[in-house]
This record gives C-alpha cells, sequence and structure tokens, in this order.
C-alpha cells in the first residue's frame, strides 16, 4: 500500500532538542534544591510533558525542598522557559531531517506535526521552515491523552482527512513509536537518544538522510 501522508515526531526526529531538555532539568534541579541524573533524563524521552512533569516531581525533589512545592503545570512552564530559549538561540537539526521534509512538500505530500512539546515551543522551530511546512499539527497542549496513547497521531491524521493506516509516521522514541501504531500508522523508526522496541508496524533506518519521498511512500514492515 502506498502512504498517503507523512506524520512527524518532532524532538528527536525533526530536531534534536533532547540535550536542551535535559540542560533545562539539570538547571531547574539546581535552581529549587534538587538532584537529577542523565538516566531520570532519557526515561522522560518522547513523553508527554505533564507526565514528565509529574515523574520529575517524584524523582527530582526530596519532601519539604522548594522544588517540592511546585505543581507539574509549574515544572512544565519553567522547563518550557530553558528550552525555548536555546531553540531561539540554535535549532538543532536532524541529519536529512529538513531536506526530506522539502522534498516531501515539493512532491505534493501532505505533512503534520506530531509532538508532545507545546505550542510556544513548537513556534520558533517553525519558523525556521517555509510556511505551511505541515499542513496539520497536533502539540501536547492540544490532546487530552499524550503519547503513548494513540490520540496524537489519529488526530493528526483526521485532521488530513486521512485514516491513519494510510499514513506514514516517523519517530525516534518507544513512546512515540508506540503511540503511532496504536493509531494504525506504519512507523519509520531512526532512534537517537533511546533504543526503541521491535514492533509489528515498525520499521528501522540508520538516518533520514538519503532517503526519498518515493522510499518513505513505500516503506512496509
Amino acid at each position: 500500500m502506498k502512504h498517503a501522508a507523512v506524520l512527524w515526531d518532532m524532538d528527536g526526529t525533526l530536531v534534536d532538542t533532547e540535550p536542551y531538555w535535559m540542560e533545562a532539568e539539570f538547571d531547574l534541579a539546581e535552581r529549587y534544591g534538587g538532584h537529577w541524573t542523565h538516566e531520570h533524563g532519557l526515561a522522560l524521552v518522547g513523553n508527554d510533558l505533564l507526565e514528565s512533569g509529574r515523574y520529575i516531581l517524584r524523582h527530582m525533589f526530596d519532601p519539604g525542598s522548594p522544588g517540592s512545592r511546585l505543581t507539574p503545570e509549574e515544572v512544565v512552564e519553567l522547563l518550557l522557559d530553558g528550552v525555548v530559549a536555546r531553540v531561539e538561540h540554535a535549532v538543532p537539526w536532524r541529519p536529512g531531517a529538513r531536506a526530506l521534509l522539502a522534498e516531501l512538500l515539493a512532491a505534493g505530500v501532505p505533512c503534520a506535526l506530531v509532538t508532545m512539546s507545546y505550542q510556544r515551543f513548537v513556534d520558533p522551530i517553525l519558523a525556521e521552515l517555509p510556511d505551511g511546512a505541515f499542513a496539520e499539527i497536533v502539540t501536547g497542549d492540544r490532546v487530552s491523552q499524550g503519547k503513548p496513547h494513540p490520540e496524537p497521531y489519529l488526530k493528526a491524521a483526521a485532521g488530513l482527512g486521512l485514516a491513519p493506516e494510510t499514513c506514514l509516521a516517523i519517530e525516534d522514541s518507544n513512546t512515540g513509536a508506540t503511540s503511532a501504531e496504536a493509531a494504525g500508522c506504519t512507523v519509520l523508526v531512526v532512534e537517537c537518544h533511546v533504543p526503541v522496541a521491535p514492533g509489528e508496524r515498525r520499521v528501522f533506518r540508520d538516518s533520514l538522510e538519503g532517503l526519498t519521498p518515493a522510499d518513505l511512500l513505500t516503506l512496509a514492515p
């Protein structure tokens, strides 16, 4: 079956902003009297931001510390402050991603962005892309249930007027691949910071570099 659209994850797929998130997490720990590890940071890759906020409150702060009085929503906004500032300084594109997106647009292939990041983080990245690069944008603050739930990918496909089974998703994490797979999409997995388990609808490549729109549209597990 030929795919009708490509649904892009953002963090770790279109851009490699995971180091920015981890730096912001360590900054938060230092500012509010907490403790953090790189392993904890990796555990958050691909997660819904509010779920990450809850995880941080469980693992970063001891009871009675200044940070323990924060809410998950406040944690998320503090992290976003740090990450948005870094992205506005430099957008760290993943190898081959920007060129492949441009080729898909030139070929008339509809694309959607499906990210658990919030709109205010997405905006400076979109500003570096052509107008209308994504025909549909689903952010973490537009869904009631984030990845690994299928809602984000179901919403993106519906926004394009397509069945998810006709769409190819590009992901870099187990959380994101599970979301897309559960929605019915074929998933192209290009690992970034964390290993991804095999799955029935998952196809693995080492990089997006060298891939063409024709490669994506005919990709099958």
